[in-house]
């Protein structure tokens, strides 16, 4: 309690990369490794041990030996030499194990060593990564650190874990042959040792300050309590709480993976609190928005010194520098990508639908002015003084990226344009007025946002509005990069206009821009998911329209990956929109089938009793023919009485003769196009049925059955996107490569690794969804597919991995400029 006590008076604490979640500190400065430097290099120490390059060289480092525990020479694989750390001087040891001495300086040696052998902790594993050598340790029970230690250990390649049966008894050979083959990858900063000496300096002459925070002794008081969860029980470990997984997205960059790489800039990722208080909100210690708020420190800097050449080159640094007022308030949303785990395209046909909400994510910053306040580019002042008005509510729009894109850095217009004789214009012409420019058609996806909140609810806009939208959400992934840059808009234009928007009516307006503004005929899925939902968790929900049902653990053995086929997807495709058309015939036709059968059955049931009109399935066939959602139609129904009488294909026309239309709002037939009918109707009623059992089995016991189950509920998805003509050769060849890993001859006699893939979103490209157990040999068999898809495509996959929180829980930052820099 003394030191509960102690520490609630703290200021702020500096954190090293694989800490355990602190929620007692809500002031953080996350620092890079702390690692002592090598004095000499690996040459020159081998030379001087008398070691050869050719020489596999471990070095057993425990802190000193155990009593009574003698080393064999049989110990170490053929060729091998050991050097041991901290032996005392009566221990004896074998001809391939060197004693070190007591004052021996360990860093060069664990330098020059091929792989380290002892026990886990924050030092020996920051040297470890720092060096690049593999770890073989052992478990520590009772010490609450491990969990996160092993999961940095597992996110960099870097450690194998020894059984202590094992290491007594002398077994180390399989995990020493076993380390030679990691690639530890941590490329990370180092300098944790300076970091924080700097940051103490600066505390101590005044720079760093301390925002008002929620600490005290009642909290940390909670954390320890709470932290003994973490102890170990015998004969069984305890999962790490979900309470105790929330900072910083769980540990940063993905599920049970470390906080993300850390580099020298590290040093400067704290000036931005220096140059802004934040008045409202919470980082919940998530680095990206730490950066983006970085990022608007240093427009600021380049705005009134003109100072960083570079960045006044780039056009959209340079507009974006001149953006806001920094003297008024700036509000922040965050929304994230989504990685469609089930359901898919199934969505717009009702289905139940699992998406997990990716690391990456879209910053959004909005600042509102009175109109003759506002910074006008030279061009708006123009257009406004033609028109003679005097100032005017303007929006100006800066998105970053635009350098590696083909559409223009900026985008302004008169709020007035969204106007006509006093009403707000309608979709149509608003999506014909961002169709002009095809370099400035991004904007409606930002823009699209103001004027679905004047249509749907009725807000007048009578300021000028500022936006400078920062996206990490790859575009034509198939990770919903628009849906995150919507919502994200959304989020921040409410919060700046005093809004109250629900997370799921804020999903639902965003899918309006989408579908009438942009033009893509998308469901709702990708805008729910960035809206509401939650790090580490699927949320499950019912598409009828938008019906949340929960949110889905996912299991501490289980893990998702997300690897991009390099294919550009859209929504906005034509192979997407005439599968839904589709669908929507398929549906059109089945209620047709079952309005005729229905007829049938009561021209065929005069006279019979209400039990047997019963037997003949009457409420049935009413419910079928007035289907409101494909998904609603039973496997086994669509199979026994619409399989048969459904067309494979239909030409449009013929459909439109005979059914007038197809009751889609956001698809129109094309009369001269033949469609796919019997795939697109047939997807989602099984599509449904699996995802409704993919969520079952995810609460199921853990069992290479409930995996390998997981993983073929996934194989049949991407093969029935095949099926609707939504495959590609990249999506499939990376299906191949996870099943070739799965059953291929070198895997079977490994415990099984990936179990299932599948192609996601609206297919035809994109990001294929992989799911496998939960451990360092599936990290690598992830990158070892990587590297084979590279080999044979010469593209290199992007991996999505780890998660974190939706636009909701985020919530909006306030966040305003310190005055007294100026003075």
């Amino acid at each position: 309690m003394q030191i509960a006590e102690d520490y609630s008076h703290c200021e702020f604490l500096i954190r090293l990369p694989g800490y355990c979640p602190m929620p007692a500190f809500r002031d953080v400065i996350d620092a890079p490794l702390v690692v002592r430097r090598v004095h000499k290099p690996r040459k020159e120490v081998r030379k001087e041990l008398g070691i050869g390059e050719d020489v596999k060289l471990v070095i057993l480092n425990f802190g000193g030996q155990p009593a009574g525990w003698n080393l064999k020479e049989e110990y170490l694989p053929s060729g091998w030499l050991c050097l041991v750390c901290g032996a005392s001087d009566r221990h004896e040891l074998p001809p391939n194990f060197i004693k070190l001495p007591k004052d021996t300086y360990t860093p060069d040696l664990i330098a020059a060593s091929d792989c380290m052998l002892g026990k886990i902790g924050y030092g020996t594993v920051s040297e470890a990564l720092a060096y690049k050598l593999p770890f073989v340790f052992v478990r520590r029970d009772y010490f609450n650190e491990e969990p996160f230690l092993r999961n940095m250990l597992e996110y960099f390649q870097g450690g194998v874990e020894m059984i202590r049966r094992d290491l007594l008894t002398g077994h180390w050979k399989p995990y020493l042959e076993r380390a030679m083959s990691l690639k530890p990858c941590y490329e990370g900063g180092i300098n944790g040792g300076e970091f924080a000496a700097h940051v103490l300096q600066e505390t101590a002459i005044g720079r760093n300050y301390t925002s008002d925070k929620l600490s005290g002794a009642r909290r940390l008081r909670d954390a320890i309590v709470l932290g003994y969860q973490l102890q170990r029980v015998p004969g069984r470990d305890i999962s790490i709480p979900e309470w105790y997984a929330t900072a910083e997205n769980e540990l940063g960059r993905s599920a049970g993976s470390p906080t993300a790489q850390m580099s020298e800039s590290n040093l400067q990722m704290t000036s931005w609190t220096k140059d802004f208080e934040i008045l409202h909100g919470d980082l919940q210690g998530l680095s990206d928005t730490m950066a983006f708020l970085k990022s608007l420190a240093d427009l600021d800097a380049v705005y009134d010194s003109g100072k960083n050449a570079e960045k006044r080159q780039m056009r959209e640094h340079k507009a974006a520098a001149g953006l806001f007022n920094w003297e008024e308030d700036i509000f922040v949303a965050r929304a994230p990508g989504r990685l469609d785990v089930m359901g898919g395209i199934a969505d717009y046909s009702g289905s139940l639908v699992l998406q997990m909400p990716i690391r990456e994510a879209c910053h959004v910053a909005v600042q509102r002015n009175h109109p003759s306040k506002h910074r006008l580019w030279k061009h708006a002042i123009a257009r406004q003084n033609a028109k003679g008005q005097g100032p005017m509510p303007v929006l100006q729009i800066v998105s970053y990226g635009s350098e590696l894109s083909n559409r223009g850095p900026t985008f302004d217009m008169d709020l007035s344009d969204f106007m006509d004789g006093g009403k707000p214009i309608s979709y149509e012409k608003a999506k014909e007025y961002f169709s002009r420019d095809p370099s400035q058609k991004w904007a409606a996806y930002v823009a699209g946002t103001i004027l679905v909140l004047m249509t749907e609810l009725g807000i007048h806009f009578e300021q000028s509005i500022s936006m400078l939208v920062s996206s990490a959400v790859p575009e034509g992934k198939g990770v919903s990069s628009s849906a995150s840059v919507e919502v994200a808009s959304m989020s921040a234009i409410a919060a700046a206009h005093g809004l109250s928007i629900s997370p799921r009516d804020l999903a639902l307006l965003c899918q309006k821009v989408e579908n009438h503004i942009v033009g893509a005929p998308c469901g709702v899925m990708d805008q729910m998911a960035s809206a509401c939902g939650e790090a580490n968790k699927l949320l499950a929900m019912v598409c009828q329209p938008a019906e949340i049902v929960g949110l889905v653990e996912i299991p501490s053995h289980i893990r998702v990956w997300g690897i991009d086929s390099g294919i550009r997807h859209s929504v906005g495709g034509a192979d997407y929109g005439s599968v839904r058309v589709g669908a929507f015939m398929g549906r059109k036709m089945i209620k047709s089938i079952a309005s005729n059968m229905l007829s049938q059955s009561l021209s065929c049931a005069n006279g019979t009793t209400p039990d047997e009109l019963e037997d003949t399935g009457i409420e049935l066939l009413e419910s079928e023919a007035s289907l409101d959602y494909l998904c609603n139609l039973s496997p086994h129904r669509y199979e026994a009485l619409y399989a048969k009488p459904l067309p494979e294909t239909m030409l449009g026309e013929a459909f439109l003769d005979k059914h007038a239309d197809h009751g889609d709002s956001v698809t129109v037939i094309d009369p001269k196009r033949t469609y796919g009918v019997t795939a697109p109707a047939k997807h989602p009623i099984y599509e449904n049925f699996r995802v409704k059992a993919f969520k079952a089995l995810l609460t199921s016991a853990a069992s290479d059955e409930q995996l390998s189950a997981l993983g073929e509920l996934l194989y049949q998805c991407h093969y029935s996107y095949s099926a609707c003509g939504l495959g590609s050769d990249g999506t499939d060849r990376l299906v191949r490569l996870v099943q070739e890993m799965q059953h291929g001859k070198s895997y079977r006699d490994e415990d099984g690794t990936l179990y299932g893939a599948k192609i996601t979103g609206g297919g035809s490209g994109g990001t294929v969804c992989v799911i496998g157990r939960n451990s360092l040999r599936s990290s690598q068999h992830i990158f070892e597919i990587q590297q084979r898809y590279k080999a044979a495509t010469g593209y290199l996959p992007f991996l999505f991995e780890g998660s974190s929180p939706g636009a909701g829980n985020f919530g909006y930052l306030r966040i305003r400029r310190r005055t007294t820099l100026k003075s």
